[in-house]
């Protein structure tokens, strides 16, 4: 595989692993990933509860939490590390703040559209920015907002396909519609790149992410233009995950028609598997009577059938009767427990094996 490039970063092996919230990606899964040449990266989701010892405060026990995670991470590896942010929280912000000042190599940001992101660098800022985008529409009015407002780029895009695990950036009706599938949309979002790298100079590499399981996935996704991959799913079986063994057993366990399609107090469509708890909500059990925390702008208690980073606090302990695990279209495929050693072995080597009648 061709190194990436993200501006004066070299990744060896052009994969980023996915930031999974809340508390599947921390440091121990980062390290992993980043000590075999790809980017390791800690999802700064839900922090605050999993640091709570660290201050009554769920905001300030936040950025704790996420400065405990990068001191934590830094111990382990000497490789390249992200922070996965989402839009969508109400400590946006504090995540950005405390992951520049941290020096972290990259920040990547979904879950909406982070039109105000490169607002905070600072002049000795080396942090890379990375957006998630679902369409190439998104691609132009980022590059158009940020060049007009910062004068700043992208480092690199990542787009997530309709197959990912988690919230998606899609309606629910096309998240089977092949106009939407990945394949089309690395293309379009390439060609949509090209008038910003030709008129600045500057590359900006596609990563793509959402349904890449194997090495094979990899070479096809790059023959189309991609320049690395995000993958998620396939790293959460792997001794280094942080999620529970029981977390890891429900991927292990699943089969296909466990993949299910939710809808999400956030108001987004999201990929998990099934469990009880979401067969409960399906029939109307579940309902919050406040909320604790106000971690997504986009939450409403009075319409929300749950509160979900309890839910998936709950499934990253293996709580499953009060939680679920999400998940991308291919975790049932899942057999084993493995180390992430093992798992880029397997990718380099079915991504060779899937090359070679080409060359």
């Amino acid at each position: 595989m061709k190194a990436l490039k993200i501006g004066s970063l070299s990744i060896a092996v052009p994969i980023i692993q996915g930031g999974m919230g809340v508390g599947i990606s921390l440091s121990g899964l980062a390290a992993a990933v980043a000590n075999e040449g790809g980017i390791g990266v800690i999802s700064s989701a839900g922090l605050g509860l999993l640091y709570k010892e660290f201050s009554e405060n769920f905001l300030e026990a936040s950025i704790l939490g996420l400065k405990e995670e990068i001191r934590k991470v830094r111990e382990k590896t000497l490789g390249v590390i992200g922070v996965n942010v989402l839009v969508a929280m109400t400590n946006f912000a504090d995540m950005i703040k405390t992951s520049i000042s941290e020096k972290v190599d990259i920040i990547i940001a979904g879950a909406g559209l982070p039109l105000d992101l490169p607002s905070f660098l600072k002049k000795d800022s080396i942090t890379k920015l990375v957006p998630i985008v679902s369409s190439a529409r998104a691609t132009k009015i980022i590059c158009e907002k940020w060049k007009a407002n910062y004068d700043y780029l992208p480092d690199a895009i990542i787009v997530e396909g309709p197959k990912a695990g988690g919230h998606l950036g899609f309606k629910e009706e096309q998240i089977g519609d092949n106009d939407y599938a990945l394949e089309k949309l690395v293309p379009e979002i390439v060609n949509e790149l090209k008038p910003f790298e030709e008129k600045y100079g500057k590359p900006i590499p596609l990563i793509a992410a959402g349904g890449i399981y194997t090495g094979e996935d990899i070479n096809n996704i790059m023959k189309l233009g991609a320049s690395g991959v995000q993958m998620g799913t396939r790293f959460v079986t792997t001794d280094e995950c942080d999620a529970s063994p029981a977390f890891k057993q429900s991927y292990i366990d699943a089969d296909e028609k466990d993949i299910v399609i939710i809808k999400s107090p956030v108001g987004m469509p999201g990929r998990a598997i099934l469990s009880n708890f979401l067969t409960k909500v399906k029939a109307g059990k579940k309902q919050p009577k406040k909320c604790p925390f106000k971690c997504i702008k986009t939450c409403d208690i009075t319409k929300s059938p749950y509160c979900i980073i309890i839910a998936l606090i709950n499934a990253l302990k293996g709580n499953f009767e009060n939680g679920f695990a999400f998940a991308g279209s291919n975790a049932f495929r899942a057999t084993k427990v493995s180390s992430v050693k093992e798992i880029f072995r397997s990718l380099l080597k079915e991504y060779k094996e899937s090359k070679e009648p080409d060359s």
